[in-house]
């Protein structure tokens, strides 16, 4: 994932929402529900149509934590896929395992999913994989390796998922710490507040 050295806090409220996942993020905008710096309170400097189109991308860089080339291939991929390009990159996003073990409730942020694959954490279809831009493919079966089931940020990670998972292209299996990749997510199902078209534009010029 694109190792951020700056503050994560000043790039939530440049965004105005949790791009991490990580809870203590929800306190920080509640708190500072404002731009970071000196006039964050102040209004806003109005963007161009590039600046508008730019900052969507940097968003969703940050949140799937991908630098600049990676994203520009997965971009490459969608435009040569059938269907919508914006569509189709959202969907390779979500396909990542760091992602899909996210989403599962294995680890409490998307950064800290990616740091567990690469520990080794996971198994897909039984086998160990910590290369955490693998492509989950449907039917997949994704769970935490039983020598990594007592750890007490897995377990806390865990209780973030409240009864089912509201996320129709997943299942989750709590008591067997196992999920499955029912199939790739149509825009409908993905539970983002992104205007991936931006970036179609940004891409186009």
């Amino acid at each position: 994932m694109a190792k951020h050295i700056g503050s994560k806090g000043k790039l939530v409220r440049k965004f105005g929402e949790n791009i991490f996942g990580n809870p203590k993020y929800d306190k920080l905008l509640n708190q500072k529900p404002y731009a970071p710096g000196q006039h964050g309170q102040s209004r806003r400097r109005r963007l161009s149509n590039y600046g508008i189109q730019l900052q969507e991308k940097q968003k969703i860089k940050m949140m799937f934590g991908v630098l600049e080339k990676q994203f520009r291939n997965y971009f490459k991929k969608a435009e040569k896929m059938k269907g919508e390009t914006g569509t189709n990159l959202l969907q390779l996003l979500e396909c990542r395992l760091d992602n899909v073990v996210y989403q599962l409730g294995f680890a409490p942020t998307r950064p800290s999913a990616r740091q567990f694959v690469n520990h080794g954490h996971y198994l897909v279809n039984g086998q160990r994989v910590n290369i955490p831009s693998f492509l989950v493919k449907p039917g997949d079966t994704i769970q935490v390796r039983e020598k990594s089931r007592k750890m007490d940020i897995i377990l806390n990670a865990m209780k973030r998922i409240k009864g089912d998972i509201d996320l129709p292209w997943l299942e989750l299996d709590k008591a067997k710490m196992k999920g499955i990749f029912l199939e790739v997510p149509e825009r409908d199902m993905m539970n983002q507040t992104i205007n991936e078209q931006l970036v179609v534009e940004l891409y186009s010029k």
